[in-house]
Formats: C-alpha cells, sequence, structure tokens
C-alpha cells in the first residue's frame, strides 16, 4: 500500500471521472488482498481448514475468474467461450473440484493471474466513457442492472473473499 492516493476515491489519469472513481475502489481493494496473502508459502496457500472449505489459492484464482466473467458479460455482452471455461471454470465453481486441483502453485502464480485479469479490466476501461457505466441489461430473474453495478459487485465480491483469506491466514499460518 505505497500508492499515496489509495485512500482518494477519484479521477485517475487515463480514465474518465467516474470510471476513474471505479477503478480507484478496485484499485484499493486489489491493494488490500495482495496485502493479505503478502509472504504466504505454498502450504499456506494450500491449507484447507475442512472438507468443505476452499484454500487461499483457490479464493485468489476464484477472485480473478470472476472477474474474467464480469469482462466478457460487460465488454463483450456475452458469458465466457469455452477455452475461459476451461480456464477458469474450476475456478470459478469451487468446491471439490478447487480442493483437489488448485493447489501446489507458489504465491507468485496467483498474483500474476490477478494482475493478468486486472491489466485487460483496465485497459477495456481506458476505451469505455462514463455513459457506458449507466448501460442497462437485465439479470437472470429480469430485474435491470446497469454496468457500474456489475462493476461495484465485482468490489464487493473481492472484499468478501479477502475476509475470508484473512481468515484462512490465521489458520494456515497457527498450525502445530
Amino acid at each position: 500500500m505505497n500508492d499515496p492516493n489509495l485512500f482518494l476515491i477519484g479521477d485517475l489519469p487515463g480514465f474518465p471521472p467516474q470510471i476513474g472513481r471505479l477503478v480507484s475502489m478496485l484499485n484499493y481493494v486489489r491493494s488490500t488482498t495482495i496485502a493479505a496473502v503478502a509472504g504466504l508459502d505454498v502450504d499456506a496457500l494450500d491449507y484447507l481448514h475442512d472438507a468443505q472449505s476452499n484454500s487461499i489459492g483457490a479464493l485468489l484464482l476464484h477472485i480473478a475468474a470472476a472477474e474474467a466473467g464480469y469482462q466478457a458479460v460487460t465488454f463483450y455482452a456475452r458469458d465466457l467461450d469455452e477455452n475461459e471455461r476451461q480456464k477458469w471454470g474450476v475456478a470459478l465453481a469451487l468446491g471439490e473440484k478447487a480442493r483437489g486441483g488448485i493447489r501446489g502453485h507458489e504465491l507468485q502464480y496467483y498474483l500474476d493471474r490477478l494482475e493478468q485479469v486486472r491489466g485487460r479490466t483496465l485497459a477495456e476501461l481506458r476505451q469505455r466513457d462514463d455513459s457506458w457505466l449507466d448501460e442497462q441489461t437485465s439479470m437472470r430473474s429480469g430485474q435491470p442492472v446497469n454496468n457500474y453495478f456489475k462493476w461495484f459487485h465485482i468490489v464487493g465480491h473481492e472484499l468478501n473473499h479477502r475476509g475470508q483469506i484473512r481468515w484462512l491466514r490465521t489458520r494456515a499460518t497457527t498450525r502445530s
């Protein structure tokens, strides 16, 4: 959290005003997620608290996968394609497949995935104007939803999983 402007929600160079504010929020949340996992080794990243829990590594990959899914929906007006489902499906679903399949990676592996996805998000957001945030579609339930809410949801989603990560970290790093 070395960015002196991290606690300022406001205009950012290269982004329209409202999108800049959204990016400010995305940046802050990501910095807290990265701080929450700093220094973790593979054993801590793979730690499973019980038979139903997800590992910290799986949660990190899930955060990246969810953002990739929202990229498809908001930037390209589509669901994940077959290649993207292959890449992100296990991480999106979490659960049993993630407990067995997302293991053995160093922290940098997860940080690289998060950075790769976020880089694409930022590149796409730079190409949009503030009116794009107001564009509406419908949720599966028929409820109207705009792009601003969808990306607000990504902020909340990451915050939720960051809380889980902090909780898991205390258990993973204090085992005997």
